[in-house]
């Protein structure tokens, strides 16, 4: 794991920074691949500071995903287990980012882990799957999608039907739509980060979600599954 950011002393939840990567690749990682989680990271951090929450980017060993080998979930396992040898039994939010996003959805079902934020997540299409994408691992878990809607990297329509399947066995699950915006989500950044350390802070420390948020979990499908995020989301938070 990266260096840590955030809690001094005392450690009361951890959030693991999945990158994103290729689909395929066994050099390392690129340093600007990892260098692109740190502001988040220093966002969450802060914004849970008070809670003792900690964040760490995950170096991955390998760049790609690899097929089967799906080697950023072993990394991300690997992470989770890292966790309790270091701060003890503390709760765990992956959030991942591309191909990030996919390795938190599949290693959610890690028993530290309580919840899963996949950010623009690359997600193969169904129809070349010789079995759906697993979401039973969800279950227990709260979790949220965001995708923005002109994503032409990584497909939203693949995100909302894999949240359509996650919401029938898991009811706390959400997914918030950026219309106008592309895969890295520039456009609305500062919404997207204040996003995800409104999630982070509920899912992890029980605080109360913003009103999208919590509207967002409770909503029937598909409501609940394509929210909006509203331009200027977070700006009254104070976080």
């Amino acid at each position: 794991m990266g260096k840590p950011l955030g809690a001094g002393r005392t450690v009361h939840g951890v959030a693991l920074l999945l990158p994103g990567g290729r689909a395929a690749g066994t050099g390392r990682p690129s340093p600007l691949v990892l260098a692109a989680q740190r502001p988040l990271a220093r966002r969450l951090a802060a914004a849970a500071a008070a809670d003792g929450l900690v964040t760490h980017v995950v170096h991955y060993r390998r760049r790609g995903w690899n097929g089967s080998a799906a080697d950023p979930v072993r990394d991300a396992e690997w992470a989770a287990d890292e966790v309790g040898r270091r701060y003890g039994d503390v709760p765990v939010c992956l959030v991942g980012t591309d191909m990030g996003g996919r390795a938190a959805l599949l290693a959610a079902g890690h028993q530290a882990v309580t919840s899963v934020l996949a950010i623009a997540p690359w997600l193969p299409d169904p129809a070349v799957l010789p079995e759906p994408e697993p979401v039973r691992q969800l279950t227990g878990r709260r979790v949220l999608l965001v995708h923005g809607t002109n994503d032409e990297h990584t497909d939203p329509d693949l995100s909302l039907r894999l949240a359509q399947r996650a919401k029938k066995v898991n009811r706390d699950v959400c997914r918030f739509e950026v219309h106008s915006d592309g895969h890295g989500l520039r456009q609305h950044r500062a919404e997207v980060q204040a996003l995800a350390a409104d999630f982070v802070r509920g899912a992890l420390f029980g605080h109360h979600f913003a009103r999208p948020v919590a509207d967002a979990l409770a909503a029937p499908p598909p409501l609940g599954l394509r929210m909006p995020l509203a331009s200027g989301f977070g700006a009254g938070l104070g976080y």
